[in-house]
């Protein structure tokens, strides 16, 4: 399939339709830190969040969700039971699930468990740029949940990454770069903001699966997210006055983006 950056906003465009319209149910073993924000920006987007993260619970999920997250950011010992046994009941149902491998590198503990789930094969992984390259065995992680390395360093590892688990790996900075192995395409779309606000990642990779569990090309719905999240983060950034007024911007940006945004404000290469 040949990708440009018309047909990419015309499936982006189409993608956030198919959200709005099927309201896509995301099963969410999220960041505790983060789970509300989580949840907002889903509702906001048009999606419905289900925050179910409790061994013998969240695998019988899975088979009502669209799509799932699996977000490494606060992996106590009962909630890496339940995205072991989620990621085991996606594979078996075949349901598409976000991998956010929060601080992997960095930390031992989530190091081991992100490589436990990569073997699952996500349909997709969302990070930074030291959280891909850590996953994909090329680097040791960034500070914390923050990132030390540019997104143009890990496109080698990101194109290894999916390659290995046959899915499509996003690394988000200033720059957001999507690749499925081989089509490897950058999104200029976005604002500073989403780093002065806790959640701005997590948010993220919840809107990823909602597309993802909607629009059935995992690039284009990748492309997508990306896509609208980053316009409506500037949208957002244009009426704040800081980090708190963004927050509660970004989700009526949300609300409020329309397929004609995509269009027109998409920043895709």
């Amino acid at each position: 399939m040949l990708r440009t950056p018309p047909t990419l906003l015309a499936a982006s465009s189409a993608a956030l339709t198919e959200v709005r319209s099927a309201g896509p149910l995301v099963q969410c073993v999220t960041n505790t830190v983060t789970v509300n924000f989580v949840a907002n920006t889903l509702l906001a987007i048009g999606a419905s969040p289900a925050m179910v993260d409790v061994p013998d619970e969240a695998g019988p999920m899975v088979r009502a969700a669209s799509a799932v997250l699996i977000n490494l950011g606060t992996p106590s010992a009962e909630q890496r039971d339940a995205m072991l046994e989620t990621a085991e009941a996606c594979a078996h149902a075949g349901r598409p699930w976000v991998l956010d491998p929060v601080a992997v590198g960095g930390l031992p503990v989530r190091t081991a468990l992100g490589r436990q789930l990569l073997e699952l094969r996500p349909t997709v992984i969302r990070g930074n740029a030291s959280e891909i390259r850590a996953l994909a065995g090329a680097g040791t992680g960034g500070r914390g949940v923050d990132a030390s390395d540019g997104v143009e360093e890990a496109v080698d590892d990101a194109r290894a990454l999916a390659r290995s688990t046959g899915g499509v790996v996003a690394a988000s900075g200033p720059v957001d770069l999507v690749t499925d192995g081989e089509t490897v395409i950058r999104i200029s779309n976005g604002h500073p903001l989403l780093t002065r606000v806790t959640g701005g990642g997590c948010a993220l990779g919840g809107i990823v699966a909602a597309f993802t569990g909607c629009h059935g090309e995992t690039l284009e719905a990748v492309v997508a997210a990306c896509t609208a999240y980053g316009i409506a983060a500037e949208q957002a950034a244009a009426t704040a006055g800081g980090p708190g007024t963004f927050a509660v911007s970004l989700l009526d940006a949300l609300a409020s983006l329309t397929a004609e945004h995509l269009t027109e404000s998409g920043r895709i290469a």
